[in-house]
């Protein structure tokens, strides 16, 4: 019937209304983000944060589209197969300092938009080759503070973007030939390893992108000849903690193009004038900590380029005259030359400023070979033998500007969990003044990692963590003394408001989420109820009168069940009337 059809079509629209009420609930659920229980997410930050919660293994369920997931301070000691296939948007993946003792091969599949990853202060003695494939946009990789023993072939030939590579604080016995094998866009490697006795010549040929090279505690002592060949983009070249390393072989650096290179911590008796002598784009040279005795004359002037020799914690007799003859921008850095007694520094372009202070001190005990040091660099003092000066007069010329940070306002930030914080620094002086940062344990920051001091004095602190809270010191620092301005730093963890209620079981409501997720859902309902209202009133009108009443007849249970067992076929009906809106 028309009534029967009526009351059909109106249940229909009513079902359509709700449907519609939470299709407009639904339109929300882009911000909603699953999130395992133990961790904090942020959807701000499109961070996953699951450290410090004594984890055994991943969690499962973490949000999709999380770029962010910090996994430190854990319990992990396994990764499997695949392990974060789903999470395609991650950039960032922190699971250091946790108990790894393996990584299976494909562990990483499904990450290929990862940047960085950190592995550091794990337990990992060697990775198997195939465990990086995948990570096609890798850039930087720390794998520092292992007991990785051994390097194979192709342990890295799936990181064609690889950037900076640290292995440092390992026990290295063996790298393969290939090893390096695929990493064509390295520029910076940092090794490790007691129990290498020799320069990994070969790997290191697969490199031949690399700009820096760090070797620390290998068990050196000698540093054959073309130990670097292949390498000719490489600029700075660090060899520190080498107790055993007493000669370098004429020809050990041959083929190289160095700007800087540090021998220090080793046994060098001697400048290696002979490896030195065609590095003429050298500008830096630390020598430091090493039983040097003797600078003989004549020996660097193929150098022409060198601004800075460091000297430093040496066991100097003699700089002979001529020592640093032709090397016209050169600055030179002593210490402890209680017991030198011959000194040859004339025709050398001195600045006559404190730094030569030393030099006045033991001038008494000193042979300067009859040749007097003249100011040659000074503007003010050009051509003067300082040593003819009377002691009342070398305060006015030796003189030097104390080191100043310009702007001395203490920077105070305060950041949420996640965020980069760049403080400046910017210091003026005679001399120019190095200007460096310390952590709020009063340790140097070093010059790359998540916290690291930039070239122009600056601080950068990249994806913030609470405990990095603190007051950083930047400090300035020349031969007149020393200037610093503390920088406060407080970070955010996640507030309680963006972890998920247990009744929620998992998902994430930001409370502003829920509003308008609220509000567009009973616009929704609103006007899917005016499309039915409206729909039906012109529908109606279309079909002539309307009822407003319906009759239904029916027959009753007992009727039914009494008719069964009597003789007649008289059923009792019953009626009743309806009333239609």
């Amino acid at each position: 019937s028309f009534a029967s059809a009526k009351i059909a079509v109106h249940g229909w629209l009513c079902w359509g209304a709700l449907y519609l009420l939470a299709a407009g609930v639904s339109l929300t659920s882009e911000t909603r983000w699953p999130c395992p229980q133990p961790c904090r997410c942020n959807t701000v930050l499109l961070e996953a944060n699951c450290s410090h919660r004594q984890l055994i293994t991943v969690p499962d369920g973490l949000p999709k589209d999380a770029k962010l997931l910090n996994l430190t301070n854990n319990k992990i000691k396994a990764l499997a197969q695949q392990q974060f296939q789903l999470l395609t948007h991650i950039l960032h993946l922190d699971l250091s300092d946790n108990d790894l003792v393996l990584i299976e091969v494909e562990a990483f599949l499904g990450l290929q938009n990862l940047l960085t990853l950190h592995l550091a202060r794990n337990h990992l003695k060697f990775i198997p080759v195939g465990a990086f494939a995948g990570l096609p946009k890798l850039k930087i990789l720390d794998i520092s503070s292992n007991d990785i023993l051994v390097f194979l072939d192709f342990t890295f030939r799936d990181l064609p973007a690889l950037q900076f590579l640290t292995a440092a604080d390992n026990d290295v016995v063996f790298i393969s030939s290939q090893a390096f094998s695929g990493l064509a866009s390295l520029q910076e490697l940092h090794l490790d390893g007691c129990n290498l006795t020799a320069v990994p010549t070969e790997a290191l040929t697969q490199l031949g992108g690399l700009r820096s090279l760090y070797l620390y505690r290998l068990g050196l002592t000698t540093l054959l000849n073309y130990s670097f060949r292949h390498l000719e983009r490489l600029k700075e070249l660090v060899i520190s903690d080498c107790p055993w390393l007493e000669t370098l072989s004429g020809r050990s650096l041959f083929g190289l193009n160095l700007t800087s290179l540090t021998i220090q911590h080793a046994n060098l008796s001697a400048v290696p004038y002979i490896p030195l002598h065609h590095l003429v784009y050298l500008v830096f040279l630390d020598l430091s900590f090493n039983p040097i005795t003797y600078i003989h004359g004549n020996q660097l002037g193929d150098l022409l380029r060198l601004r800075e020799l460091h000297l430093v914690g040496g066991s100097l007799l003699r700089i002979e005259i001529g020592a640093f003859r032709g090397l016209l921008y050169l600055s030179v850095a002593f210490q402890s030359v209680g017991t030198l007694r011959n000194l040859g520094l004339d025709n050398n372009p001195l600045a006559c400023d404190c730094r030569l202070l030393w030099l006045v001190q033991i001038r008494p005990n000193l042979d300067l070979g009859g040749n007097s040091p003249i100011c040659t660099a000074s503007v003010h003092f050009h051509g003067l033998n300082f040593l003819d000066l009377g002691e009342d007069e070398l305060p006015g010329v030796l003189t030097c500007r104390p080191a100043r940070i310009l702007t001395m306002k203490r920077q105070e930030v305060r950041v949420d969990q996640g965020h980069t914080v760049v403080f400046h620094c910017n210091a003026e002086g005679d001399p120019v003044p190095s200007v460096y940062w310390l952590n709020p344990q009063l340790k140097p920051v070093s010059s790359t990692g998540r916290i690291w001091a930039l070239s122009n004095g600056s601080l950068e602190i990249r994806f913030a963590q609470p405990q990095d809270s603190g007051t950083y010191h930047c400090v300035a620092s020349n031969a007149a003394g020393n200037s610093s301005l503390p920088a406060s730093l407080q970070v955010r963890a996640f507030p309680k408001s963006f972890r998920h209620p247990s009744h929620l079981k998992g998902w994430f409501f930001p409370s502003g989420t829920l509003l308008i997720a609220v509000t567009i859902g009973l616009m929704s309902f609103f006007s899917s109820v005016s499309v039915c209202f409206i729909f039906m009133f012109f529908w109606s009108k279309s079909k002539g009168q309307i009822k407003h009443t319906a009759t239904i007849a029916y027959v009753p249970r007992r009727a039914m069940s009494s008719s069964k067992g009597g003789a007649g076929n008289h059923t009792e009906t019953s009626r009743f009337t309806m009333k239609l809106i």
